[in-house]
Protein backbone atom coordinates (compact mmCIF):
# COMPACT_ATOMS: atom_id res chain seq x y z
CA UNK A 1 0.00 0.00 0.00
CA UNK A 2 1.14 3.54 -0.80
CA UNK A 3 0.68 6.47 1.57
CA UNK A 4 0.85 9.94 0.04
CA UNK A 5 1.33 12.82 2.47
CA UNK A 6 1.01 16.26 0.99
CA UNK A 7 -0.96 19.09 -0.53
CA UNK A 8 -4.46 19.32 -1.95
CA UNK A 9 -5.82 22.38 -3.76
CA UNK A 10 -8.76 23.54 -5.80
CA UNK A 11 -7.36 24.86 -9.09
CA UNK A 12 -8.91 27.94 -10.73
CA UNK A 13 -7.94 27.69 -14.40
CA UNK A 14 -8.29 30.34 -17.10
CA UNK A 15 -7.38 29.58 -20.71
CA UNK A 16 -5.76 32.36 -22.74
CA UNK A 17 -3.81 32.81 -25.95
CA UNK A 18 -0.66 33.31 -23.92
CA UNK A 19 0.60 33.80 -20.39
CA UNK A 20 0.77 37.50 -19.44
CA UNK A 21 4.11 39.23 -18.98
CA UNK A 22 4.76 41.08 -15.69
CA UNK A 23 2.38 44.02 -15.40
CA UNK A 24 0.35 42.93 -18.44
CA UNK A 25 -3.33 42.01 -18.58
CA UNK A 26 -4.34 39.31 -21.05
CA UNK A 27 -7.99 38.67 -21.90
CA UNK A 28 -8.78 35.04 -21.15
CA UNK A 29 -11.51 32.70 -22.37
CA UNK A 30 -12.82 29.59 -20.64
CA UNK A 31 -12.75 29.32 -16.84
CA UNK A 32 -13.10 26.09 -14.87
CA UNK A 33 -12.19 24.71 -11.46
CA UNK A 34 -10.40 21.38 -11.05
CA UNK A 35 -9.21 19.48 -7.96
CA UNK A 36 -5.41 19.66 -7.83
CA UNK A 37 -2.39 20.05 -5.58
CA UNK A 38 0.77 18.01 -5.99
CA UNK A 39 0.01 15.57 -3.21
CA UNK A 40 -3.58 14.94 -4.26
CA UNK A 41 -2.64 14.66 -7.94
CA UNK A 42 0.01 12.08 -7.11
CA UNK A 43 -2.38 10.11 -4.92
CA UNK A 44 -4.93 9.97 -7.75
CA UNK A 45 -2.19 8.87 -10.14
CA UNK A 46 -1.08 6.08 -7.78
CA UNK A 47 -4.62 4.77 -7.50
CA UNK A 48 -6.01 5.45 -10.98
CA UNK A 49 -3.06 5.21 -13.37
CA UNK A 50 -1.10 2.77 -11.24
CA UNK A 51 -3.94 0.65 -9.85
CA UNK A 52 -2.29 0.66 -6.41
CA UNK A 53 -3.98 0.64 -3.01
CA UNK A 54 -3.46 4.24 -1.93
CA UNK A 55 -4.09 6.36 1.14
CA UNK A 56 -3.50 10.08 1.59
CA UNK A 57 -2.81 12.40 4.50
CA UNK A 58 -4.04 15.93 3.72
CA UNK A 59 -5.29 19.07 5.45
CA UNK A 60 -8.53 20.77 4.42
CA UNK A 61 -10.71 23.62 5.67
CA UNK A 62 -14.41 23.68 6.42
CA UNK A 63 -15.10 25.58 3.20
CA UNK A 64 -16.76 24.92 -0.13
CA UNK A 65 -13.39 24.29 -1.78
CA UNK A 66 -12.87 21.11 0.27
CA UNK A 67 -15.83 19.15 -1.11
CA UNK A 68 -14.68 18.74 -4.75
CA UNK A 69 -11.17 17.87 -3.54
CA UNK A 70 -12.48 15.10 -1.31
CA UNK A 71 -14.86 13.81 -3.97
CA UNK A 72 -12.16 13.56 -6.62
CA UNK A 73 -9.83 11.63 -4.33
CA UNK A 74 -12.51 9.24 -3.11
CA UNK A 75 -13.79 8.65 -6.65
CA UNK A 76 -10.25 7.59 -7.60
CA UNK A 77 -10.28 5.05 -4.75
CA UNK A 78 -7.97 6.93 -2.39
CA UNK A 79 -8.57 6.36 1.35
CA UNK A 80 -8.32 9.71 3.14
CA UNK A 81 -6.78 10.80 6.45
CA UNK A 82 -8.04 14.40 6.70
CA UNK A 83 -6.73 16.96 9.15
CA UNK A 84 -9.61 19.43 9.37
CA UNK A 85 -8.61 23.06 9.99
CA UNK A 86 -11.67 25.15 10.78
CA UNK A 87 -10.00 28.56 10.78
CA UNK A 88 -8.13 28.38 7.46
CA UNK A 89 -9.30 27.99 3.84
CA UNK A 90 -8.37 24.93 1.83
CA UNK A 91 -5.46 25.36 -0.54
CA UNK A 92 -6.06 27.00 -3.91
CA UNK A 93 -4.06 27.52 -7.09
CA UNK A 94 -4.59 30.11 -9.80
CA UNK A 95 -3.50 28.88 -13.22
CA UNK A 96 -3.24 30.62 -16.57
CA UNK A 97 -3.08 28.03 -19.35
CA UNK A 98 -1.87 29.19 -22.75
CA UNK A 99 -2.83 27.79 -26.14
CA UNK A 100 0.64 26.25 -26.50
CA UNK A 101 0.05 24.22 -23.29
CA UNK A 102 2.35 26.33 -21.10
CA UNK A 103 1.11 27.46 -17.70
CA UNK A 104 1.78 29.99 -14.96
CA UNK A 105 0.70 28.95 -11.47
CA UNK A 106 0.31 30.83 -8.20
CA UNK A 107 -0.55 28.78 -5.12
CA UNK A 108 -2.23 29.95 -1.91
CA UNK A 109 -1.28 27.13 0.50
CA UNK A 110 -4.14 27.62 2.99
CA UNK A 111 -4.50 24.53 5.17
CA UNK A 112 -1.61 22.77 3.41
CA UNK A 113 0.73 24.95 5.51
CA UNK A 114 -0.78 23.52 8.71
CA UNK A 115 0.14 19.85 8.24
CA UNK A 116 2.21 18.99 11.34
CA UNK A 117 4.94 16.41 12.03
CA UNK A 118 2.68 14.38 14.35
CA UNK A 119 -0.18 14.15 11.81
CA UNK A 120 1.26 11.10 10.01
CA UNK A 121 -1.14 8.15 10.39
CA UNK A 122 -0.16 4.56 11.14
CA UNK A 123 2.30 3.05 8.69
CA UNK A 124 1.00 -0.51 9.19
CA UNK A 125 0.79 -2.16 5.77
CA UNK A 126 2.45 0.80 4.01
CA UNK A 127 5.30 -0.13 1.64
CA UNK A 128 5.95 3.30 0.08
CA UNK A 129 5.57 6.86 1.37
CA UNK A 130 5.34 9.54 -1.33
CA UNK A 131 6.07 13.16 -0.38
CA UNK A 132 6.36 16.59 -2.03
CA UNK A 133 7.32 20.10 -0.85
CA UNK A 134 3.99 21.99 -0.87
CA UNK A 135 3.62 21.33 2.89
CA UNK A 136 6.02 22.47 5.67
CA UNK A 137 9.47 21.00 5.18
CA UNK A 138 9.76 20.24 8.89
CA UNK A 139 6.71 17.98 8.55
CA UNK A 140 8.01 16.39 5.35
CA UNK A 141 11.32 15.65 7.09
CA UNK A 142 9.58 14.17 10.12
CA UNK A 143 7.35 11.99 7.94
CA UNK A 144 10.34 10.72 5.95
CA UNK A 145 12.40 9.96 9.06
CA UNK A 146 9.56 8.08 10.73
CA UNK A 147 8.88 6.04 7.59
CA UNK A 148 12.56 5.20 7.10
CA UNK A 149 12.75 3.97 10.71
CA UNK A 150 9.72 1.76 10.04
CA UNK A 151 11.30 0.18 6.95
CA UNK A 152 9.02 1.99 4.49
CA UNK A 153 10.47 3.02 1.11
CA UNK A 154 10.53 6.84 1.08
CA UNK A 155 10.05 8.74 -2.18
CA UNK A 156 10.29 12.54 -2.43
CA UNK A 157 9.27 14.68 -5.38
CA UNK A 158 11.34 17.76 -4.48
CA UNK A 159 8.92 20.29 -5.93
CA UNK A 160 8.67 23.21 -5.74
CA UNK A 161 12.44 23.64 -5.71
CA UNK A 162 14.18 24.48 -2.46
CA UNK A 163 17.24 23.47 -0.47
CA UNK A 164 16.82 20.10 1.23
CA UNK A 165 17.96 19.46 4.83
CA UNK A 166 20.60 16.75 5.23
CA UNK A 167 18.22 14.89 7.56
CA UNK A 168 15.61 14.69 4.82
CA UNK A 169 18.06 13.53 2.14
CA UNK A 170 19.37 10.85 4.51
CA UNK A 171 15.85 9.40 4.88
CA UNK A 172 15.16 9.07 1.14
CA UNK A 173 15.26 5.97 -1.04
CA UNK A 174 14.10 7.70 -4.23
CA UNK A 175 14.33 11.38 -5.22
CA UNK A 176 12.33 12.69 -8.22
CA UNK A 177 13.15 16.15 -9.61
CA UNK A 178 13.00 18.14 -12.81
CA UNK A 179 16.11 19.73 -14.30
CA UNK A 180 15.71 23.02 -12.43
CA UNK A 181 15.06 21.30 -9.11
CA UNK A 182 18.13 19.09 -9.57
CA UNK A 183 20.27 22.17 -10.18
CA UNK A 184 18.81 23.89 -7.10
CA UNK A 185 19.68 20.91 -4.90
CA UNK A 186 23.17 20.24 -6.27
CA UNK A 187 24.27 23.69 -7.54
CA UNK A 188 25.45 21.82 -10.67
CA UNK A 189 24.19 23.40 -13.89
CA UNK A 190 24.24 22.11 -17.48
CA UNK A 191 25.61 18.67 -16.56
CA UNK A 192 22.83 16.29 -15.58
CA UNK A 193 25.04 13.24 -15.08
CA UNK A 194 27.37 15.15 -12.76
CA UNK A 195 24.39 16.48 -10.82
CA UNK A 196 22.87 13.01 -10.49
CA UNK A 197 26.17 11.67 -9.18
CA UNK A 198 26.36 14.38 -6.51
CA UNK A 199 23.05 13.52 -4.78
CA UNK A 200 23.56 11.08 -1.91
CA UNK A 201 20.30 9.18 -2.41
CA UNK A 202 20.19 5.55 -3.66
CA UNK A 203 17.97 6.36 -6.65
CA UNK A 204 17.61 9.77 -8.30
CA UNK A 205 15.29 10.46 -11.26
CA UNK A 206 15.29 13.68 -13.28
CA UNK A 207 12.42 14.46 -15.65
CA UNK A 208 13.38 16.37 -18.80
CA UNK A 209 10.05 17.24 -20.44
CA UNK A 210 10.03 16.40 -24.13
CA UNK A 211 13.46 14.78 -23.71
CA UNK A 212 12.09 12.10 -21.39
CA UNK A 213 13.81 11.25 -18.13
CA UNK A 214 17.06 9.90 -16.76
CA UNK A 215 17.72 7.92 -13.60
CA UNK A 216 20.75 6.91 -11.58
CA UNK A 217 20.42 3.79 -9.48
CA UNK A 218 23.33 1.96 -7.85
CA UNK A 219 25.77 3.81 -10.09
CA UNK A 220 24.01 2.83 -13.32
CA UNK A 221 22.23 5.31 -15.60
CA UNK A 222 18.86 4.55 -17.20
CA UNK A 223 17.27 6.72 -19.91
CA UNK A 224 13.62 6.74 -20.93
CA UNK A 225 12.67 8.78 -24.00
CA UNK A 226 9.42 10.74 -23.94
CA UNK A 227 6.38 9.56 -25.87
CA UNK A 228 5.41 11.99 -28.63
CA UNK A 229 1.91 13.43 -28.10
CA UNK A 230 0.11 16.67 -28.94
CA UNK A 231 0.10 18.50 -25.61
CA UNK A 232 -3.00 20.41 -24.52
CA UNK A 233 -2.28 20.99 -20.82
CA UNK A 234 0.89 19.95 -18.97
CA UNK A 235 -0.39 20.95 -15.52
CA UNK A 236 -0.33 17.53 -13.80
CA UNK A 237 2.11 15.68 -16.04
CA UNK A 238 4.91 15.63 -13.47
CA UNK A 239 2.55 14.54 -10.69
CA UNK A 240 1.15 11.76 -12.86
CA UNK A 241 4.69 10.60 -13.58
CA UNK A 242 5.48 10.45 -9.84
CA UNK A 243 2.32 8.61 -8.86
CA UNK A 244 2.46 6.08 -11.70
CA UNK A 245 6.15 5.45 -11.01
CA UNK A 246 5.67 4.75 -7.31
CA UNK A 247 2.66 2.55 -8.05
CA UNK A 248 4.74 0.48 -10.47
CA UNK A 249 7.62 0.20 -8.02
CA UNK A 250 5.23 -0.83 -5.23
CA UNK A 251 3.98 -3.61 -7.49
CA UNK A 252 7.49 -5.00 -7.91
CA UNK A 253 8.41 -3.47 -11.29
CA UNK A 254 12.06 -2.88 -12.11
CA UNK A 255 13.04 0.78 -12.37
CA UNK A 256 13.28 0.77 -16.18
CA UNK A 257 9.78 -0.69 -16.49
CA UNK A 258 8.41 1.77 -13.92
CA UNK A 259 9.94 4.71 -15.80
CA UNK A 260 8.30 3.55 -19.02
CA UNK A 261 4.85 3.24 -17.43
CA UNK A 262 5.22 6.58 -15.69
CA UNK A 263 6.27 8.27 -18.93
CA UNK A 264 3.26 6.83 -20.75
CA UNK A 265 0.84 7.96 -18.04
CA UNK A 266 2.34 11.47 -18.08
CA UNK A 267 2.10 11.64 -21.87
CA UNK A 268 -1.62 10.83 -21.76
CA UNK A 269 -2.14 13.48 -19.08
CA UNK A 270 -0.64 16.14 -21.36
CA UNK A 271 -3.38 15.51 -23.94
CA UNK A 272 -6.20 16.46 -21.54
CA UNK A 273 -7.36 19.50 -19.59
CA UNK A 274 -7.19 19.81 -15.82
CA UNK A 275 -5.09 18.26 -13.08
CA UNK A 276 -6.73 15.15 -11.61
CA UNK A 277 -9.31 15.14 -14.39
CA UNK A 278 -6.53 14.47 -16.90
CA UNK A 279 -4.97 11.46 -15.16
CA UNK A 280 -5.57 8.21 -17.10
CA UNK A 281 -6.72 4.86 -15.79
CA UNK A 282 -4.46 1.83 -15.59
CA UNK A 283 -6.26 0.30 -18.59
CA UNK A 284 -5.63 3.46 -20.62
CA UNK A 285 -1.93 3.30 -19.78
CA UNK A 286 -1.82 -0.37 -20.82
CA UNK A 287 -3.53 0.40 -24.12
CA UNK A 288 -1.22 3.37 -24.77
CA UNK A 289 1.87 1.21 -24.21
CA UNK A 290 0.55 -1.46 -26.55
CA UNK A 291 0.05 1.13 -29.30
CA UNK A 292 3.36 2.90 -28.58
CA UNK A 293 5.90 0.09 -28.18
CA UNK A 294 8.80 2.52 -28.64
CA UNK A 295 8.99 6.05 -27.26
CA UNK A 296 9.93 8.95 -29.53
Amino acid sequence: MILVAGSANLDFVVRAARIPAPGETVLGREFKTFPGGKGANQAVACARAGGAATQMLLALGNDDFAAPIETSLRDAGVVLHIVRCADEPSGTAFICLSDDAENAITVAPGTNALLRPDDLPSLDGVTHLLLQLETPIASVTAFASRARAAGVTVVLNAAPAQALPAELLAALDVLIVNEGELAAITQVHDDIDAALARVDVPCVIVTLGAQGCRAREAGALIEQPAFAVKAVDTTAAGDTFCGALVAALSGGAALAQALRRASAAAAITCTRLGAQASIPTQDEVDAFLQSHPVAA
